[in-house]
């Protein structure tokens, strides 16, 4: 989504164009973001802020690709799973609606996701409850998001913290964990043979999409530039400059 569709709450070029294309012609697509902290409705909300109208049906988060892989991997439990969880809306309504009982209590999985509100408490609780032998899943491995003062800590920051604290590594579900793209694929019924991947991060984007079979288009109007490309040893299919450049070949 940041880097492709919008950059700093901006549309980029051609980005409203290409969505209209894709609705109009009613092309499958899902819009894919590693952010945990909102639900499809409120980030159909804070899209159509920044002029662009994607049904919330077309938006898949890493929240709810974690809580798929959650109930995918209790569906033979004879009892509903159970998490602690650090998240927001996004995430929280996200494993309610998965059937996970979110407690303190006993938990099944320590699930780690994006919150603007880390608790030194609600911290020490996590590596408590994973030392007492609770699995450790968290959404997405990045670091550091934006804010308006610069960036801030994020979910892969404070996993880092708890994995020094417990010698647990967590099970990460977003990008560049293929996972994450094989489950939007399952909720729009497509094919790898025929699924592209449009991103702006070798780094997670193209390296997953790869991973899944897909063909991966690099555009440059995000993270990744033309000349950063050399560093890595994979290449995607195709490199433009914007989805300007998709409008009339998709």
């Amino acid at each position: 989504m940041d880097g492709v569709l919008v950059h700093e709450n901006q549309p980029i070029p051609g980005a409203s164009e290409l969505i209209n294309r894709w609705v109009d012609t009613s092309k499958r697509f899902l819009v894919l973001t590693n952010n945990s902290i909102y639900t499809p409705r409120d980030l159909a909300a804070r899209l159509h802020a920044s002029g662009l109208e994607v049904p919330e049906e077309n938006l898949w988060t890493s929240a709810l690709a974690t809580a798929e892989f959650l109930k995918d991997q209790l569906k033979n439990s004879s009892s509903p799973g159970r998490a602690f969880v650090i998240g927001e809306a996004g995430l929280t309504t996200a494993l309610h609606e998965a059937g996970l009982i979110l407690t303190d209590t006993n938990p099944d999985y320590v699930v780690l996701g994006e919150t603007r509100t880390y608790s030194f408490g609600t911290i020490t609780k996590a590596i408590r409850l994973i030392l007492d032998g609770a699995r450790f899943i968290a959404t997405n491995p990045d670091v550091t998001g934006p804010s308006a003062e610069g960036p801030i800590p994020a979910t892969g920051a404070i996993a880092a913290l708890i994995t020094a604290a417990t010698d647990r590594v967590p099970y990460i579900v977003g990008k560049p964990n293929p996972m994450m793209f094989r489950s939007a694929m399952n909720k729009i019924d497509a094919h790898s043979e025929t699924t592209g991947m449009i991103g702006d991060r070798m780094d997670t984007d193209i390296v997953a999409g790869i991973e899944a079979g897909l063909t991966t288009v690099l555009v440059l109007s995000g993270i990744t530039q033309r000349e950063d490309i050399s560093r890595y040893p994979f290449r995607p299919s195709q490199v433009i400059n914007s989805v300007a450049d998709l409008i009339n070949t998709v």
